[in-house]
């Protein structure tokens, strides 16, 4: 076993391997960039080194500069992590160059699956079932179109060196193909370097069901499958393990393709076959397609060892150390059900757009797993992946481990950011998904549905009022007094509401209408209704939290408005961003819908379009620029009727 290894990653995956090393005795190096100094990876490490500035190809990227950081520390071997430089061979080659250990697989593995028309031509070749598609070297955009129409519509362009979700595009329509085709690469081009993209066919009712492996360089072995068929933009939402529907003979035919695929490129460490599933007729031997192999650990891997008992970063040193697999696969069993939500700084109503923000609260039920790689007073950056936490439950049986799943989110208190933690409320809930009917098309269907119950009630806002008013803790609340009126307007940022104080522990609060609050047994009620919310006092405002999640920040009355306030025309940054396309000029004529310009922002790009229809009176940002969350970027004026 190693005595000291360097992690070359931040946030929670830098803290899960940090935990591991500690129960293990073997010391840690950290690596940090200018917006991590105070980091809690830095913090819990033995040591750490920096790299550079905030943006990853400053830092995290700096091939050179780790592994110089661990030669320095005395580290003895390099753990990439998930992301940045994980599936980069190059940084392997040089990493084992420098007569450090690489914590994963060798780089000819990583490059046999890096690029997915080369690994499904492997997979062929080793009897693993692949997607109907196009995987031809041929990248011009008429041969492209061709391809999709022999394929058949709706087709999937995918970044051949692509992942998370970047540089994918689903075309259902002929006329929609070269827009979507140069939309995927250049969001290639962007994300790693390579604009080549493949196509395949879409298939209409799919499920994401993938195979933990790990091998030793000779043998390999699988943990059993993952379903991850609830996403959003192609990115993972929430994980579950065993999939759902899942029976032996599928389960066998899947794990055995799997250890195929591994063994095939003398995989070594751990890594995940990704299968497309048909899930139209149930799951069948002869219904799941290889998509691609992810030669890192994934995010969700906590759910595969919560139903195996294994530590899976564990494995990983044992085996980069030089020892065999720590156990055969029938030593390998399935106990229970687990779940993991990805909970993170976006809004979900505007299109789950990255946020960012100061954690003014943040607290987490104790009942659960928890990854994260933040605590309070810490900050979102714009620079990295908006990810808060991993909340993760396991149970005998699936619908309690979804239950616990849903708990431990009512349970879990984030403030200071825009977060998704109502909608992950709403998918636990969502009937279709507790009957265990999933597939990747879920969340697109029912968005409407699932964003509105994730909205604020007025019942909580009832509450985070009760909370301005300084009126939480009714042991101090004292009754009406003399030095406080009993009717007083409480203002917020964006509204105000009416209290009337009718004495100790009874009060009246009018949003659209009138609500009669009272404090009773110990708890607060709302027109008769028991409730279960809490109200949080934290230095960013009041928040409530245990049913719907509302934020209240007090109005500043010193603080002014800037003059445009909506209606001004202006086409703002929704976040802070690079600013990657503009598509109009000062002078043309634009209708609503029309794509304006394009932003990249936490590594992806975000389409910004007209509201109405106008003419472009100013271009207010260039190519290349870097703008702050709310920038002008294109002023419309209003065509004459």
């Amino acid at each position: 076993m190693f005595d000291k290894i360097l992690i070359a990653n931040r946030g929670e995956i830098a803290c899960r391997v940090i935990d591991t090393c500690r129960r293990l005795g073997v010391a840690t190096v950290a690596v940090y960039s200018d917006a991590d100094r105070a980091a809690r990876h830095v913090q819990m490490a033995d040591q750490a080194v920096h790299l550079g500035g905030s943006a990853p190809a400053d830092s995290y990227l700096r091939g050179d500069a780790i592994i110089a950081a661990a030669q320095a520390t005395r580290a003895q071997a390099i753990h990439p992590g998930y992301g940045f430089l994980s599936e980069n061979p190059d940084f392997v080659d040089a990493v084992v160059a420098a007569g450090l250990v690489f914590i994963g697989p060798s780089a000819a593995a990583i490059r046999a699956m890096g690029l997915k028309d080369a690994a499904k031509a492997l997979m062929e070749q080793a009897g693993v079932p692949v997607v109907p598609g196009y995987h031809g070297a041929e990248q011009d955009p008429d041969h492209l179109a061709a391809q999709a129409a022999l394929i058949g519509y709706p087709v999937l362009i995918k970044a051949v060196a692509g992942g998370g979700g970047k540089g994918m595009r689903r075309v259902d329509d002929p006329a929609q193909f070269r827009d979507a085709l140069d939309s995927a690469r250049s969001e290639a081009q962007g994300a790693f370097g390579n604009p080549a993209v493949l196509i395949e066919k879409y298939i209409l009712q799919p499920r994401h069901i993938e195979v933990q492996v790990f091998g030793d360089g000779t043998r390999a072995v699988h943990l059993y499958e993952r379903d991850c068929s609830l996403q959003r933009r192609h990115q993972k939402v929430i994980e579950e393990a065993p999939a759902p529907g899942m029976t032996p003979e599928v389960r066998r035919a899947m794990g055995d393709a799997a250890v195929r695929a591994a063994e095939a490129i003398g995989y070594a460490g751990a890594g995940t076959i990704e299968f497309i599933v048909d899930g139209a007729d149930g799951l069948r031997p002869d219904g799941f397609w290889f998509m691609e192999m992810n030669t890192r650990l994934q995010v969700e891997h906590p759910v595969t060892e919560a139903i195996t008992g294994i530590d899976l970063v564990e494995w990983q040193l044992r085996v980069a150390s030089g020892e065999a697999l720590p156990a055969g696969q029938d030593e390998i069993t399935v106990t229970g059900h687990a779940f993991e939500a990805r909970l993170y700084a976006e809004d979900v109503p505007a299109g789950f757009l990255p946020a960012t923000g100061r954690l003014a609260h943040l607290r987490f039920p104790g009942h659960a797993r928890i990854e994260t790689g933040v605590r309070p007073g810490d900050t979102i950056s714009p620079w990295y992946d908006p990810m808060i936490a991993k909340v993760v439950t396991h149970a005998p049986t699936r619908a309690i481990a979804l239950r616990a799943l849903e708990q431990a989110l009512v349970d879990t208190e984030v403030a200071g950011s825009v977060t998704n933690l109502d909608f992950l409320i709403a998918l636990t809930r969502h009937a279709g998904f507790r009957r265990g009917e999933v597939d990747t098309g879920l969340i697109g269907r029912d968005l409407d549905a699932l964003v509105a119950d994730a909205g604020a009630q007025d019942r909580a806002r009832v509450l985070a009022v009760i909370g301005l008013a300084g009126l939480a803790d009714p042991a101090v609340q004292g009754g009406a007094t003399l030095w406080q009126p009993l009717r007083r307007t409480i203002a917020w940022d964006g509204g105000q509401a009416v209290l009337e104080v009718q004495g100790p522990g009874a009060a009246r609060v009018t949003l659209d209408r009138a609500h009669e609050v009272r404090w009773q047994g110990g708890r607060w009620w709302v027109d008769g209704d028991l409730c279960r919310e809490r109200i949080v006092i934290h230095p960013a405002g009041v928040s409530v939290f245990g049913g719907r999640t509302v934020h209240l920040t007090p109005l500043d009355p010193l603080a002014r408005r800037g003059a445009d306030e909506g209606g001004d025309g202006l086409t703002r940054s929704p976040m802070p961003g690079l600013v990657r396309s503009v598509h109009v000029a000062a002078g043309q004529q634009v209708k609503a819908g029309d794509r304006l310009a394009v932003l990249e922002a936490m590594k992806m790009e975000h389409s910004l379009t007209a509201l109405r229809d106008g003419i472009v009176a100013e271009v207010l940002a260039r190519p290349g620029d870097q703008v702050e969350a709310g920038a002008p970027l294109i002023r419309l004026e209003a065509t004459d009727d």
